[in-house]
């Protein structure tokens, strides 16, 4: 770590599992800080860390916090950072100013992987990764997330449900490729779209049909020198999947109020997933929260996997 142990604490519980190499599941804070609403944030935390531990897994929650990058928040420090007015997203430009300034923020898909990476923790769960943005102006629109910038170039897995269905998930897929990011659809070929299953169109790179398979071709993957990271795709549940039509729907009315309200950057996001919580009274919210648990329940189940391949 060099000097990197100078701004990085890790909490007596994760530092115990990294000594004697159990199994770990890193978890972004961007969901608690800019995801969900208060109380739901807190009380998802700690739903996923529950289910973790459930597994015979060690969570891992990873955020800044008074200047400090912290791996394992207590469930105080998680208050904490719910509740501090002016925290920011935290991604892989973001940690050297937030250090500087003792600033608070929650690490993003790409921060999350940074930290969890440099500390030994090879695998991560989360919702959705970013991607590329769907233009809001007119004409050509380069706005295209650091999650797949670091999904190049860090070696850690990452399980999701594809990516944020706000996004262009086709040049999402198109950048990965260019990126030779692995895409590894969990029992299935079709890449997710968030909320929805997928509409069939969009296909992953390979297939793996539980978590031992992962693990094997994750280890494959880094034993031929490919330092990539593998991005594990998992289908939201069945019982709080929506359809794709209609999340088209809501998607379009919600680009559309955000043209008209000139949002830009790192604010389109935030601001397109409290829109589809309001469009679709709540079922995008319920599905979001779903598939968060189901995720790190199978990033647990693969963490477990990999200890043994």
């Amino acid at each position: 770590m060099n000097n990197l142990k100078n701004y990085i604490l890790v909490s007596d519980q994760v530092n115990d599992a990294l000594l004697h190499r159990k199994p770990i599941v890193a978890l972004e804070t961007t969901v608690i800080t800019h995801g969900l609403p208060y109380p739901q944030n807190i009380q998802l935390a700690k739903k996923i860390e529950d289910t973790i531990i459930s597994e015979g897994v060690t969570p891992a929650t990873i955020g800044v916090l008074e200047g400090r990058i912290r791996v394992g928040l207590s469930q105080q420090d998680v208050q904490k950072l719910a509740t501090y007015p002016q925290a920011e997203k935290v991604s892989l430009r973001d940690f050297s100013k937030l250090i500087a300034q003792q600033g608070w923020g929650g690490t993003t898909v790409a921060g999350t992987m940074w930290v969890a990476h440099q500390v030994g923790i090879p695998v991560f769960s989360t919702g959705g990764i970013g991607g590329v943005h769907r233009s809001l102006a007119k004409g050509f629109s380069y706005d295209i997330s650091a999650d797949l910038f670091a999904l190049s170039q860090i070696p850690v897995v990452v399980v999701c449900s594809g990516a944020k269905s706000i996004l262009d998930l086709e040049a999402t897929l198109e950048v990965l490729e260019t990126y030779s990011v692995p895409v590894v659809g969990f029992r299935t070929n079709v890449f997710p779209a968030f909320y929805a299953k997928g509409n069939g169109g969009l296909k992953t790179s390979v297939v793996a049909q539980n978590a031992k398979e992962v693990a094997g071709f994750v280890k494959t993957h880094w034993d031929l020198g490919f330092r990539s990271g593998v991005l594990v795709t998992v289908p939201p549940p069945d019982e709080s999947a929506l359809s794709d039509e209609e999340m088209e729907k809501f998607i379009q009315i919600a680009l559309a109020e955000a043209e008209t309200r000139s949002i830009r950057g790192q604010a389109v996001t935030p601001f397109l997933l409290e829109q589809l919580t309001q469009l679709s009274q709540g079922k995008s919210l319920e599905a979001n929260l779903a598939l968060l648990i189901n995720n790190a329940k199978i990033a647990s189940q693969i963490a477990l996997a990999m200890d043994l391949a």
